[in-house]
């Protein structure tokens, strides 16, 4: 990983928040069993603020929200793409009319080190295969004719046995691997065929596309499947104008990742989940933002549940079905996640947006606490994206 000139500079003034939050929280513990009327906050100097605890908490978060803002995401290296491609490789089912019959072929007859844009066209058809991009093998374009015309599909769930004889486990269970920066997906879909679990069921989890990697991008593709269909693990990325459905969790991961324009559909069969965030860490960089999307389907489903501890997920723009469960946020069973989870709204429409019935801890966004997560900017995409 490249360290920017400027990475030591962003380390001080992390760590000068993480130090001021850190006084703040030994002040408060130190004064707890002061009267339960005082409603103030005894700072420093021993001296009462006038301001009340909400307002207080108003001040610390918007100091987080400007830090962010001007943060160019510096847990990750400068992002250098290759947007023109040196040549183009076809897939058709029929061998007289492409260059290979599997996804997979094309992408094996690549160098182990692939260092230019390559273009893979896959035709109209459906692609029974598990398909897996290598981490060298970057600038890989796969463009299908449709959605709805090239899918490529399998039905391995996590405890499906792989060729050792074990489990696959979540990770492995994925339909399409990428682990190579550098990815662009166009008009396609990638589906994983095992149907909605029963609730409580054990190794259902089922992966249509995985991707572990930085800088990755989709355009117009959908990803079907029922629990856990998208796994957006690690690195920035940009899904635009796609289809995702599930039915518990079917967006997780620690990713960076921006969600324009996309409609998000629920297959629950009773009650679900959208998305399950997993930052660890008040400092990774990481969150899942939709933005002029929409939220649809069958069942009663929580916005998002908080599988990191420091979960992070933002909707704007965004029209909500009556299916969304009013608290809107679950704690994934522990309540110490309430107080470092951040999960807004900003502006949203429909039946389940009201944020009158949202948990407390959840928050209706002002324009300037909104205003990172709205744009191109949130992934460093002017970087890297060309729209």
């Amino acid at each position: 990983m490249a360290i920017s000139s400027n990475w030591h500079v962003k380390i001080a003034i992390i760590l000068v928040i993480v130090l001021q939050n850190s006084r703040t929280i030994h002040c408060r513990h130190h004064h707890d069993h002061d009267d339960e009327r005082n409603k103030g906050i005894r700072l420093n100097n021993g001296l009462l603020s006038n301001m009340s605890r909400i307002e207080f908490s108003e001040e610390q978060f918007m100091k987080w929200v400007n830090f962010v803002g001007n943060l160019n995401h510096s847990m990750f290296k400068a992002a250098k793409n290759k947007l023109f491609a040196s040549y183009t490789l076809h897939v058709d089912k029929n061998p007289a009319l492409g260059d290979f019959t599997s996804i997979q072929e094309a992408i094996d007859s690549l160098p182990s080190i692939n260092l230019v844009r390559v273009i893979i066209k896959v035709h109209a058809g459906l692609y029974t295969e598990k398909v897996s991009i290598p981490p060298l093998k970057s600038y890989i374009t796969i463009e299908g004719e449709g959605a709805d015309k090239t899918i490529v599909q399998y039905g391995d769930t996590a405890k499906t046995l792989g060729p050792n004889g074990r489990p696959l486990g979540t990770y492995g269970s994925a339909t399409f691997a990428v682990n190579s920066p550098y990815f662009i997906a166009r008009n396609i879909t990638f589906k994983n065929t095992t149907p909605v679990p029963a609730p409580g069921a054990i190794g259902s989890q089922a992966v249509a596309l995985r991707i572990s990697a930085d800088t990755a991008a989709f355009f117009g593709c959908s990803f079907l499947g029922a629990q856990d269909t998208l796994y957006d693990h690690i690195g920035r990325h940009y899904y635009k104008d796609c289809y995702i459905e599930g039915s518990v969790d079917f967006i997780f991961g620690n990713a960076l990742s921006l969600f324009e324009g996309c409609e998000v559909h629920a297959i629950a069969l009773n009650m679900g989940a959208l998305t399950a965030q997993g930052r660890s860490s008040m400092l990774e960089d990481t969150g899942f933002s939709f933005v002029n999307c929409r939220v649809t389907g069958s069942g009663a489903l929580y916005l998002g549940r908080a599988w990191g501890p420091f979960s992070r997920v933002v909707f704007a723009y965004t029209y909500m079905d009556n299916i969304i469960i009013p608290k809107g946020w679950y704690n994934w069973g522990d309540p110490n996640r309430e107080m470092t989870v951040f999960y807004g709204q900003y502006k949203c429409t429909g039946a389940g947006a009201s944020f009158a019935g949202r948990v407390s801890w959840s928050r209706e966004l002002t324009d300037d606490e909104a205003k990172p997560f709205l744009s191109l900017s949130f992934i460093d995409g002017t970087e890297w994206i060309n729209l």
